[in-house]
Formats: C-alpha cells, sequence, structure tokens
C-alpha cells in the first residue's frame, strides 16, 4: 500500500525519467507542448506526448486513494460557525462536491449539554431553546434526507438572519418535508437522533473546546484547525493522496509540502 508522500515522489521520477527520454528521442515527441504536470490530466494530452502507459502505470498507483474526510462539529445559531459554513465549508464542498475527494459529514450538537428525564434527553443549549431547536431540526434533516439535500437546507437556514425562522422556506426551497423534519424534531425519533450527535461530540478526542471544530479523517489539531478556517480547499487538496482533481489548482497545489509537512 502507498502512503503519505510517496505517490507524488513516484510522480516526479515517473516525469523526470520521461523528460529525459524526450529530450533524447531525436525529437520525436515534438507534438507535446504540454508541461509535464499536464501529461496524465487527459488521455488525449498522454497520447500526443507519447507517455500512455506511464500515465496507465502512475494511475494503478494511485486508484484506490481515499477521499479526505471532513467532520464538522458546531451548533446551530453559532456566529462563528456559521461563518466558517458561508464563507470556507459550504464553497470548498461545493467545489469538490463533483470530484469524489472529499467526504463531508455534519454534527450538529457543538457545547450542548443533555441530561436524561425518564426516557428522554433534554437539551440545554448555550443560546437557549432556539438553538437546540434549531440542532433538532438540522439532525432530522440529516436522517431524511440525502445528504447533498440536507446540507444545502441547512446551509440555506444558517446564513439566513433567523435560522429556525427560515428553516420552513429552506427546506421547501430543496423540496424537503419540513412537516415531518419538525415532527422529528419535537418527537421521540429527534430525541433519539440528537443524544446520538452528543454521544459522537463527547467521544472526540482530544474533547472539543469550541466550535466550529473540524476534524479530517478523524483528526483535529490546532494547526489543521487553523489551516481549516484559513483555506479548507487547499487543506483539503493537500491531503488527498491521489493525483489531485482540476479544482486543485496550480496555485493550491504549490502549497502541498508546505501542508502537509504539519502532519
Amino acid at each position: 500500500m502507498i502512503s503519505g508522500s510517496q505517490p507524488f515522489e513516484l510522480f516526479r521520477i515517473y516525469f523526470a525519467v520521461i523528460m529525459i527520454l524526450s529530450i533524447t528521442s531525436d525529437g520525436k515527441n515534438i507534438g507535446c507542448n504540454f508541461p509535464p504536470s499536464l501529461w496524465c490530466s487527459d488521455p488525449l494530452i498522454s497520447q500526443r506526448c507519447e507517455v500512455e502507459q506511464q500515465c496507465a502505470d502512475w494511475r494503478t498507483q494511485v486508484k484506490d486513494a481515499s477521499p479526505v474526510n471532513v467532520t464538522l462539529y458546531f451548533e446551530s445559531l453559532c456566529s462563528d460557525c456559521r461563518h466558517f459554513m458561508k464563507d470556507m465549508l459550504y464553497p470548498t464542498w461545493k467545489t469538490l462536491e463533483s470530484t469524489g475527494i472529499m467526504n463531508l459529514d455534519l454534527v450538529p450538537y457543538g457545547n450542548a449539554r443533555e441530561t436524561k428525564v425518564g426516557d428522554q434527553w433534554i437539551f440545554t443549549c448555550q443560546v437557549g431553546p432556539r438553538e437546540c431547536y434549531g440542532n433538532l431540526l438540522e439532525t432530522c434533516t440529516l436522517h431524511y434526507e440525502p445528504f447533498s439535500t440536507a446540507y444545502e437546507i441547512i446551509h440555506c437556514a444558517e446564513v439566513a438572519d433567523f435560522p429556525t425562522v427560515e428553516f420552513k422556506t429552506c427546506a421547501a426551497e430543496y423540496g424537503a418535508n419540513f412537516t415531518q423534519i419538525n415532527e422529528c424534531a419535537q418527537g421521540d425519533l429527534g430525541n433519539e437522533l440528537e443524544h446520538a450527535m452528543a454521544l459522537r461530540t463527547d467521544a472526540l478526542q482530544p474533547p472539543h473546546e469550541y466550535v466550529p471544530w473540524v476534524t479530517i479523517n478523524g483528526v483535529h489539531t490546532e494547526d489543521m484547525e487553523k489551516l481549516a478556517e484559513k483555506d479548507l480547499l487547499s487543506l483539503v487538496c493537500s491531503i488527498y493522496q491521489g493525483p489531485p482533481p482540476e479544482q486543485c489548482n496550480a496555485q493550491k497545489q504549490q502549497q502541498r509540502s508546505d501542508i502537509m509537512g504539519k502532519f
């Protein structure tokens, strides 16, 4: 199994050899006017640059690269969470959604607390009952809807002036059944689903100290948090071990070595 930066070292070795061969091939490769970084980006380019086999070998080496798992632990109505979701998380998710290199998970609970009273969990939230209600709406939406739809609804609500008030409108915009979601949020199902979110949050190691709290592949560090809040796209592109998609643009790729060195 290939791990860490080994795929990229193999990539450099492949194309160092190819470049030497192209220089000594008596001009046979004159149809290739593309830089080496693009030789494997498209089958036609690979053909013109006469590196089809080398690119096939490279893809075989990295075809099983796993997506980067990004999990956001947050709470509804939290201003910092809302800013992170609006300015960083949502744009990154939309940019990479079609590439398959990023798995996103949301855990709406944050700094809430729970106590068991009879057969029900009672939740206490920093901003009060409205925030707990918002957490429950989001948790139930994640339960009923495909993730892409659920996140669109949650993002729509969280960037609104009054998230819990606008939730019904956001749900309707994306074709979700708000009545069903609301009944879940106010019933036994929502109570158990939110308890599951509490368990996930309380199981964090190290324990979370604030929100938003981001883990990458299940790991949290202060350096990682700072990078995620500054440039999540570059962070995900840097950690992904397969060939970066075109969405990870050239400027971001140049930051790979610096970022990888922090983990």
